[in-house]
């Protein structure tokens, strides 16, 4: 198992050596990938028209719970194996693109989160989930094309992320519940008045 691991990875992370370009976008997508998918699951939620309970801010509330307990389960995960980060167990032959610490790399925290985010959507939306998985794919892969992971890790992460999202969308569905009807409680004045606002502003310019 360790070597076929080790096979995987080195296939990946070596597969950029000597392309700069390639080693740029690779960064950037590390660099941005979360930022954007927090960001797009955000903008789901205020998509939704105010005063209705979607499928959409669902699936947002069951990210702010899912991705939390996977990484709960991740920092229990990393108490029963340690694993070293690549860099440090084959610092020659590892293509290290960004700076990190020396420190256990099972599971990937990065990888949770995306597939915390990734799957609490398909649970209530199939298609956009998809979108989701495929970007939370792409940020599982760009940690071992970075170097810091190892795909090993970056699977249990997956596995964590399924688990935590089951858990919270079947037995803690009355939480979710309740978390999307706080927020929205929260959030509708505020988008009802913005779009208030907006169509006025718009009224306005056009006299």
């Amino acid at each position: 198992m360790a070597a076929l691991d080790w096979s995987l990875f080195h296939a990946l992370n070596g597969f950029l050596r000597g392309d700069d370009a390639a080693q740029d976008a690779v960064e950037i997508v590390n660099a941005w990938a979360i930022v954007a998918l927090a960001a797009a699951v955000g903008l789901a939620w205020l998509w939704t028209t105010p005063g209705r309970l979607s499928s959409a801010r669902l699936a947002v509330a069951s990210a702010a719970l899912s991705a939390p307990l996977g990484l709960l389960v991740n920092a229990i995960l990393g108490r029963v194996w340690y694993h070293p980060r690549p860099f440090v167990d084959h610092p020659r032959e590892t293509v290290l693109l960004v700076r990190h610490a020396a420190d256990n790399s099972f599971p990937s925290d990065h990888a949770t989160v995306a597939f915390a985010i990734a799957f609490s959507v398909l649970a209530f939306h199939r298609r956009l989930g998809l979108a989701f998985l495929a970007a939370a794919i792409a940020v599982a892969v760009v940690r071992v094309l970075v170097g810091v992971h190892y795909p090993v890790d970056v699977g249990a992460s997956a596995l964590v992320a399924a688990g935590s999202t089951a858990v919270v969308v079947t037995v803690g569905r009355p939480w979710v519940v309740r978390l999307a009807s706080l927020g929205s409680r929260i959030s509708d004045p505020l988008l009802s008045a913005a779009t208030r606002r907006i169509v006025r502003a718009r009224r306005s310019a056009r006299r």
